[in-house]
């Protein structure tokens, strides 16, 4: 049966949209479905998207089918509005911000950690399980709305951030399998996303807006993360097309930090009054703040918010506490520790409080975006030239830039940095709330019944470790080569043979690798050996394995091997180890379980 829909899906950190476009229809006529959710216990109503957060109901809740939804009973979490609303009054019970545990190699995303640092009594779930469930509400309401058009059957785009390394798309990817979604689904870049959105819009005029050696800067920032891209365009055989030149480090740090820096704000108000937060109330003020957040610094929103937290000490039980906080305040807070001014030349500080980091969510050290951004623009100069020519035109994307205020901070910090030369507005952006889910499901779209495609193939060269040979010295590790495996910018649908010395490995064993991967270094090619990085050049990702079984007769105890990459036409990429004999080939997969340290 072949599709008759072409779907794009926003797995936000914040929210999640699904978009759609009939691939019966002429022309790619994209629509929001309105997603069926619990806004409060037994009230359903529907939305245009669904909040990614998930609640984990107490028995009491699930005997009185309290989260119960049309498709589910005995419901023991819940998913949406109702989960967002929780956050404030049970933060210990509700999971958010599953998307950048994803991509956070240093925990095992597979195991039940979300909530972090929750109560003994409270059953947590994994990130990938989070993600699955936002998945599994969505596949529902669509399944709820269009029951002869099943899911799987359809053309699907899932989107990530552009900075996700192979390992994170690859749980993203597993989270969706388990969800229903098809094998055949495409992974797309959110900022790709976005200017997919843009074109839609745009229809054929997009091409008065874009001439050939424009340099398009998206700048996302989102609920968790800021994702930064450079889109060229460019004529060929007298056509204009456009392709991704360049992406920029996975950055944690977006509207959630936002949250947290007003809840600090505010929990100083709530000091001068003669009330110290506890962590209880620390978390549920800080779910507080998002919500305050986004009324104050809406187009029309008041010019001051009440926030209140329940009482936890014992004249306060049943009751709340409340502090009021002014939109003036709030923008200027936000605008100084977001958008600070700086130089074109400075770099983000990697300086912290202490030698020592909790285990959790690795958020930036650096909170300024501009000074994030800065550091993106200047990794993009041109061989031979002193500093990097400036983008002639921006895109914003994401939540956070639904205010205005915020925007003109970065048009103001652009115009300093570049003077008349600063990068314009595209006209005709908007919907950022949607942008990327209507993206994705255009792009689905153009993908079966043709259209303008951003080219550019993988955003990151990726290496593999392999260990020098020599002498060993105690307590030293022996050096380490990084082998490169994939160029940046390899396309989908093709293969590298990577041209190296053989490398024994043991048969019927785990082989381990190390796996590194850049988004700066696009001059690579495979088989090209680093002997030295910086930290910013090269970033580990999580490790990849194979146990080698054969059956060849030699009695040999390993065999030599070399690699072979590729990059499937999904956009997933895959590493083999190749007999260099008998050509035999043994796929390595991600190690998500092993590499994590809690």
């Amino acid at each position: 049966m072949s599709a008759k829909y072409a779907i794009g899906i926003d797995l936000g950190t914040t929210n999640s949209v699904l978009a759609f476009a009939s691939l019966e229809s002429d022309a790619p006529q994209v629509e929001l479905l309105p997603i069926p959710q619990l806004v409060a216990p037994q009230t359903i109503e529907r939305r245009n998207s669904l909040p990614s957060f998930v609640y984990l109901a107490r028995s009491g809740e699930v005997e009185s089918s309290e989260f119960d939804l049309p498709w589910a009973e005995n419901c023991n979490f819940a998913v949406g509005e109702v989960a967002r609303s929780q956050s404030s009054e049970n933060p210990d019970r509700t999971v958010g911000t599953a998307k950048s545990w994803l991509c956070h190699s240093r925990v095992d995303r597979h195991q039940p950690i979300l909530p972090w640092k929750a109560p003994d009594n409270v059953a947590q779930i994994s990130p990938v399980m989070a993600s699955q469930q936002y998945l599994e509400h969505l596949v529902a309401a669509w399944t709820q709305t269009f029951p002869d058009a099943p899911i799987a059957q359809q053309q699907i785009v899932l989107t990530v951030p552009a900075s996700f390394d192979a390992s994170a798309r690859e749980l993203t990817r597993e989270a969706a399998l388990m969800a229903g979604l098809p094998e055949s689904l495409v992974l797309l870049e959110e900022p790709q996303a976005a200017t997919y959105a843009w074109l839609s819009a745009s229809g054929d005029s997009w091409r008065k807006s874009l001439a050939g050696g424009d340099r398009l800067l998206v700048c996302d920032v989102g609920g968790g993360t800021t994702d930064l891209t450079l889109v060229a365009a460019a004529e060929e055989h007298g056509e204009l097309q456009l392709r991704r030149q360049a992406v920029g480090n996975h950055l944690l740090v977006g509207g959630d930090n936002m949250d947290l820096a007003l809840a600090y704000h505010v929990s100083e108000l709530f000091r001068e009054k003669g009330t110290d937060m506890d962590p209880w109330q620390s978390v549920s003020l800080w779910h507080s703040c998002r919500a305050a957040k986004e009324e104050l610094l809406a187009d029309d929103g008041p010019e001051t918010q009440t926030i209140s937290v329940a009482g936890r000490g014992s004249r306060l039980i049943g009751g709340s506490v409340s502090v009021e906080v002014n939109r003036e305040d709030v923008a200027r807070l936000l605008v100084d520790g977001f958008f600070a001014k700086c130089g074109i030349t400075d770099q983000p500080s990697r300086q912290r409080a202490s030698g020592f980091q909790e285990i959790g969510l690795p958020y930036e050290a650096d909170t300024a975006i501009t000074r994030h951004l800065a550091a993106f623009l200047q990794r993009q100069t041109d061989e031979g030239s002193a500093e990097a020519p400036a983008p002639t035109h921006l895109l914003f994307n994401g939540g956070v830039f639904k205010s205005d205020r915020l925007q003109q901070a970065l048009l103001d910090q652009l115009a300093e940095w570049y003077g008349d030369a600063a990068p314009q507005i595209l006209a005709g952006a908007h919907d950022l709330d949607y942008a990327v889910g209507r993206g994705a499901a255009y792009y689905a779209w153009t993908s079966q019944r043709g259209g303008i495609r951003i080219r550019g193939g993988t955003p990151r060269s990726y290496y593999v470790g392999i260990e020098t040979a020599g002498l060993a010295i105690p307590g030293a590790p022996r050096p380490m080569s990084a082998l490169c495996v994939v160029p940046h910018g390899m396309e989908e649908g093709t293969e590298a043979d990577v041209p190296s010395e053989e490398i024994g490995l043991v048969v019927g064993a785990a082989a381990r690798f190390r796996i590194f991967s850049s988004s700066s270094r696009s001059h690579d090619a495979p088989g090209d050996k680093l002997t030295r990085w910086s930290s910013d050049e090269l970033v580990e990702t999580d490790s990849m394995e194979a146990t080698l079984e054969t059956d060849s007769d030699a009695g040999d105890e390993y065999v030599p091997v070399r690699f072979q990459s590729r990059i499937t036409e999904l956009g997933i990429f895959e590493l083999c180890c190749v007999h260099s004999a008998t050509g035999e080939r043994w796929k390595l997969e991600f190690s998500v379980r092993d590499d994590a340290e809690v």
